[in-house]
């Protein structure tokens, strides 16, 4: 098997996606991991470059060959080329961004034309939140080319169906990340580093800061529940994707300089715990999304998680169970469920749940649906989809 993807030092939920999926793929298959020399060229990635500084001693270190460049096609040859003489049964691509998609177009048509390697798409998200109808013209003609795809939301399944009506298409709910909750810091000694009171009522926003993440509509909350819970706070940590001059602003206008505290900067894989272990519960207040990393790591950290019901939120936080979801752009609702969690005390009741739904999760579904694609249908199953599926040229 090959896998292409991000790894560790490149920053972000993918990166730490794809190397616990190689990991965990390790102990069933043999698998040869294909990674970046550069992944985006600085004048379109709006955040830092630089890479994660964690230590060599990473819990995200793996064996990779660092191979692809995404805008230099003389590493899409290199690539094949080692591709075509390994020969692997699968070829598994991940699809986030239509950025990559002229690299994957080489590699799939050529792989497609010389060997019997079968494709298969990970996807997670078909269309980018704030993606529009051109970054749907170009995952359709990159998707094309899968034998199989996997999709982590109920949402993203529906697209791609009516999208590829002939595919084969598995799906199952974002993988738990718990390599990051494995040495946990007291709650007490983490709100010491951070300057935070003890007894106060702490959310946290995590990750990169963008529109479609609805932070605006978190902050407006937080004026409604400082009225109820007067010192409660919200961390706000994350590089900001945008301009970050509104959002303090905002909190000038609601008299909010000393509920809110922005750390504007990549965390580093070894200072997450600091953020999570100091936090009561995680808020993501998204406008658009299909599935969530931050999410998997608050599970990891046992956190109950207030979200908006988008994407496949809903299928990870269980209502009134392990978390609150409310309506997306509503700050009133966001508020009210804020307030709820902390007055009633339910951060307790909802870790536990937390921690027993994680001890049946794992990432075996996610292989077992990898397996499954890798097997070819059965011949009369087969000449089916071959008569069903249409030429690329009608895209």
């Amino acid at each position: 098997m090959c896998v292409i993807g991000p790894t560790w030092p490149f920053r972000g939920g993918i990166a730490h996606y794809t190397t616990l999926l190689v990991k965990h793929l390790r102990e069933r298959h043999t698998v040869r991991f294909i990674t970046y020399i550069k992944q985006y060229p600085k004048w379109l990635y709006p955040g830092n470059t630089a890479m994660d500084p964690s230590p060599d001693s990473s819990v995200l270190r793996i064996e990779c060959d660092r191979l692809l460049t995404p805008w230099n096609p003389l590493t899409w040859w290199r690539t094949y080329r080692l591709i075509k003489r390994d020969q692997p049964d699968v070829l598994l691509l991940q699809w986030w961004t239509p950025f990559f998609s002229p690299m994957l177009f080489f590699l799939t048509r050529m792989l497609k034309h010389e060997t019997r390697i079968r494709v298969i798409f990970l996807c997670h998200h078909l269309i980018a939140p704030d993606g529009g109808i051109f970054d749907w013209f170009l995952a359709r003609r990159i998707l094309w080319r899968g034998n199989g795809f996997i999709v982590m939301s109920e949402e993203d399944f529906a697209l791609l169906r009516r999208a590829l009506p002939w595919a084969r298409i598995k799906g199952t709910t974002h993988p738990p990340y718990d390599v990051f909750s494995r040495a946990p810091i007291p709650r007490e000694q983490a709100r010491a580093k951070l300057g935070l009171p003890l007894d106060a009522p702490v959310v946290l926003f995590f990750g990169f800061v963008r529109r479609y993440k609805g932070l605006r509509h978190l902050i407006e909350a937080m004026r409604i529940v400082r009225d109820r819970l007067p010192d409660a706070k919200l961390l706000v940590v994350g590089e900001f994707w945008e301009d970050e001059r509104p959002y303090h602003d905002l909190i000038r206008q609601l008299g909010l300089q000393d509920a809110v505290q922005i750390y504007n900067q990549y965390i580093p894989n070894d200072q997450i715990t600091v953020y999570f272990s100091a936090a009561d519960a995680v808020a993501l207040p998204y406008l658009e999304a299909t599935q969530s990393g931050v999410a998997q790591l608050a599970i990891g950290f046992e956190r109950p998680i207030i979200a908006t019901n988008v994407g496949g939120m809903a299928e990870v936080v269980h209502h009134g169970e392990t978390g609150f979801v409310v309506p997306p752009g509503d700050s009133q609702a966001l508020a009210a469920a804020l307030i709820e969690f902390f007055t009633k005390g339910f951060a307790e009741t909802f870790s536990q749940r937390i921690r027993k739904d994680k001890e049946s999760a794992s990432w075996l579904p996610m292989i077992q649906l990898i397996e499954e694609l890798a097997q070819p249908l059965p011949e009369a199953q087969a000449e089916a989809v071959a008569i069903r599926r249409p030429s690329p040229r009608v895209f």
